[in-house]
């Protein structure tokens, strides 16, 4: 596909990047010089030098032959503009990063009228899920799959777990639990396990279960699955009033810290129903007078990364609670899981994710094409659902009789109403959801990694 992206801040690099990966003809817009043509070099991608909302750069980019034209600047209105100049010049499809509250109130609206293939708000995907993990807070991350209906949770398994020493195969009848082990770090290693990998203490495992039996899967391991009752939010910025408004209507009581006055004061109009609290939430006096050892969740919403960083090891050496922490920079990941912050979100990389399942979707497929797409263990693997189209060769084939490529695993089956966490003897059927985890990354059809074994 022949992509055009306008803006070369950390999402528009990390776009260029993956989407040159996936073999599409990508072309980028900035008005630096020295950052297109860092992206041109580094990536193999074309460059164009201008205003994307011109329609001479546009045309000189190639947006009459373009397939999508993706803008992801820094200012909403500029991003919109871009758009309904591309849909004018190019009759392509459009995304806009879209980040003002205001704007996202009115998102139906706005797409609608100037004819959006797709708006992302990052601070709202960030919201959303920080607000699944205190849903949920024994996970560390969420991914939801078939609307909601099926879901890939990652934990750490605690000290003295019965889950120490255990074979994968043996999980299902020993705990009587109807999930699926689908991936595993281990310190510097990821597995995609088969029934013979055994289980470690301090292993950080994915599964995927319908959400009732998740919790079953929990509470037979000793791991409590109430949601939090209270969180401590520092930091008063967009993330957390998006934050909030999803909290409050689901009877968890809110605390904003936030040393701004006026933004207070702005906050307290628009959340009646939140506490609040005009302070420095980076002093720890603050902290404990406001209670952070009592909170059962913490969430670090700062626009400083140190600062976040800082702020949840303070909380978690004070408290038991759920710690969410917010990253806005990719270059560190690395050292930051090794800090151990429990649940950590990346607005940049999760803005990433949902252009890049957007994109794979609108691709040309033999006989089975992506719904949904995420990027896991540290980008290291995808878990992907498919649809299985009517000129699939996987459907009606036992499973147990697929040729299925190394480090993947077909993790769940969605046929209608019923959820299947699939064995040997099950098989794909055409109009299924098929859910895989794999570490060939890129992947744009299922027949990539599954086949059908011959003779």
């Amino acid at each position: 596909m022949k992509i055009i992206i306008v803006g070369c801040g950390q999402v528009g690099k990390a776009l260029a990047e993956e989407l040159n990966k996936d073999d599409n003809e990508v072309t980028v817009i900035d008005r630096r010089y020295a950052v297109v043509e860092e992206i041109s070099n580094k990536f193999d991608v074309m460059g164009v030098v201008g205003n994307g909302a011109s329609y001479k750069t546009q045309m000189e980019a190639g947006i009459e032959k373009a397939d999508i034209l993706i803008a992801v600047t820094g200012m909403d209105e500029l991003n919109l503009l871009c758009c309904l100049i591309a849909k004018r010049a190019g009759n392509c499809q459009t995304i806009a990063r879209v980040r003002d509250p205001e704007y996202s109130e009115e998102v139906g609206f706005v797409k609608e009228a100037l004819g959006l293939a797709m708006t992302i708000n990052p601070e709202y995907a960030v919201a959303q899920e920080i607000a699944k993990v205190l849903r949920f807070p024994s996970a560390i991350k969420i991914n939801s799959f078939a609307k909601g209906r099926v879901e890939m949770l990652k934990f750490r398994v605690p000290p003295d777990s019965e889950l120490d020493d255990m074979l994968v195969m043996n999980i299902a009848p020993r705990l009587g639990a109807d999930i699926l082990v689908c991936a595993v770090e281990r310190k510097d290693n990821i597995y995609i396990p088969k029934g013979d990998f055994r289980l470690r203490e301090k292993d950080v495992v994915s599964i995927l279960a319908q959400p009732k039996k998740a919790s079953d899967f929990f509470r037979k391991i000793g791991i409590e699955t109430h949601q939090v009752k209270d969180t401590m939010i520092v930091g008063g910025g967009n993330t957390s009033y998006y934050l909030a408004r999803l909290l409050l209507p689901m009877g968890i009581d809110v605390k904003i810290v936030e040393r701004d006055e006026e933004r207070c004061e702005h906050l307290s109009e628009l959340l009646p129903k939140a506490q609040i609290i005009h302070a420095d939430g980076s002093e720890q006096s603050v902290l404990m007078e406001e209670g952070v050892g009592r909170a059962e969740a913490f969430v670090a919403l700062t626009n400083m990364d140190e600062e976040n960083i800082m702020l949840s090891l303070f909380a978690r050496s004070q408290s038991d609670g759920k710690i969410a922490t917010q990253i806005t920079r990719l270059d560190f990941s690395q050292l930051i899981r090794e800090l151990d912050l429990d649940t950590t979100v990346y607005p940049k990389s999760i803005t990433t994710q949902h252009i890049l399942q957007f994109v794979r979707a609108k691709k040309n497929s033999i006989g089975c094409n992506v719904e949904t797409m995420y990027q896991i263990l540290d980008g290291k693997a995808e878990a992907l659902e498919f649809v299985v189209k009517q000129n699939s060769k996987l459907s009606g084939t036992l499973l147990e009789d697929l040729e299925i490529k190394e480090n993947t695993i077909v993790a769940c089956i969605i046929r209608g109403r019923n959820i299947i966490i699939p064995r040997g003897k099950d098989t794909m059927q055409v109009g299924d959801s098929v859910v895989i985890v794999t570490t060939t990354l890129g992947l744009e059809d299922i027949h990539e990694v599954i086949g059908v074994k011959k003779g």
